[in-house]
């Protein structure tokens, strides 16, 4: 069978953030603090209140686009429209979040204006600015590449528009007020934690299995224009270092760089070539790879596809790898169900939607959002404050409890590997 394609998990010892408590994510620009362009007072709208004066001075301090609070702050939310921008509908991951967002503003009675990008840059900045055009009072945006919305967001700030960043944060930009995810460092964390369980290193809680290798493993990682896939490669890189260094795991290519490694635009067919030239240029000798650090169940699926041709087996029993992955997507999860893939990373999006909208709520109602932490999230300008959510580690074990008993899949779609 080739790959297809596009309850409580146990808390590992291994999972945590770094010595300092710190996330760190290797980019290499300087981080500046430009002082801030003072709005122009045309484009603030006032609300018809008493506190006309104050409202103005605190407009004209700046501080990013949802600095500027406007008449929407006392409208029925059924007067207001929030522009939704997702990156993709290739992806039932990124079909689940824009679904899961649209309804859940439109049951708290906002107009929706949702769009995907088809992954094309271009196509998404368009979006964005005509999403603004046409008078969003608010922007919550999953963005392509991080670095390519400056202008959109300038536009925004210039008009009042509050710009929550989705899931991906947005880079190099002031005029982003928030963001919303998951605890990203600790994403790469379990992604290589369930790589070391499935290898029989640790247990599932984290202890030490007996298992001594070596183990040849490769490493994948995401594309380097989203920010997450920095966190995750090294969350999980920090987790597999010192079993690297001791020599229990070998990185046979010698590919451990990010830049190396990276996936661009997270691509299933892009990740299935790597993994073939992989192993004709590094196991025609004979040797075996044992395990595949995956960041992504597309990427997951591409790379089982190209061990499944070279002969590995159509299952882990047959003499698949152990590959691991993340979105908990229904052709991954039937096939982790299977004894195919072995791992994935559970992110509910109904969660993180729910997060955006009452997010959004706030600043529609002239507040500010509840962050749960102000220091990570770096995003060469300013740090943005966000709110972190938590994931889990699905295996075959933990699927009815963590999918299906939670109404995330069914126990058909999972049967089927499609969703209805």
């Amino acid at each position: 069978m080739l790959a297809g394609g596009g309850g409580e998990r146990p808390r590992h010892a291994a999972q945590g953030r770094t010595g300092d408590g710190a996330y760190s994510v290797p980019f290499d620009d300087e981080v500046s603090n430009p002082l801030e362009e003072e709005k122009d007072m045309k484009s603030i709208r006032f609300v018809a209140l008493g506190g006309v004066l104050a409202l103005g001075l605190a407009a004209c301090s700046g501080g990013g686009a949802g600095s500027s609070s406007g008449d929407e702050t006392n409208a029925d939310p059924s007067d207001l429209t929030i522009g939704v921008a997702m990156p993709t509908e290739t992806s039932e991951r990124w079909i689940a979040d824009g679904d899961a967002v649209k309804s859940q503003l439109e049951e708290a009675g906002y107009t929706v204006d949702l769009q995907y990008a088809a992954d094309d840059i271009p196509t998404q900045a368009q979006q964005i600015d005509q999403m603004i055009t046409k008078g969003a009072d608010l922007l919550i945006v999953a963005s392509i590449d991080g670095t390519a919305l400056a202008n959109q967001l300038q536009a925004a700030a210039d008009q009042g528009i509050p710009v929550i960043a989705y899931d991906r944060l947005i880079r190099d930009t002031e005029n982003v007020d928030f963001y919303v995810t998951f605890d990203n460092y600790n994403v790469g964390v379990q992604q290589a934690t369930s790589l070391l369980v499935g290898l029989g290193i640790l247990d599932a809680e984290g202890n030490e299995a007996g298992a001594t290798g070596p183990f040849n493993i490769e490493l994948f990682a995401g594309s380097l224009d989203d920010n997450n896939a920095h966190f995750f490669f090294k969350g999980a890189m920090d987790t597999l270092q010192p079993y690297i260094d001791n020599g229990t795991l070998v990185v046979k290519s010698g590919q451990t760089e990010i830049e190396q490694v990276a996936t661009l635009r997270w691509l299933q067919e892009t990740a299935q070539k790597r993994m073939e030239d992989l192993l004709t240029s590094t196991y025609s000798d004979g040797t075996k790879v044992n395990g595949v650090l995956s960041p992504y169940d597309g990427i997951s699926r591409g790379i089982i596809t190209a061990l499944q041709n070279a002969g590995y087996g159509d299952s882990i029993e047959a003499g698949l790898p152990i590959v691991t992955g993340q979105d908990a997507e229904i052709a991954s999860v039937k096939l982790i169900k299977d004894g195919v893939q072995f791992s994935t990373i559970f992110k509910d999006t109904r969660k993180l939607a729910e997060q955006a909208v009452v997010s959004a709520q706030a600043f529609l109602e002239g507040d500010e959002p509840e962050a749960n932490n102000t220091e990570d999230y770096d995003n060469g300008v300013k740090v943005v404050p966000s709110f972190l959510l938590e994931s889990d580690i699905v295996y075959a074990d933990n699927i009815q409890s963590l999918l299906i008993d939670s109404g995330y899949w069914t126990e058909e779609e999972v049967a089927a590997g499609q969703a209805s």
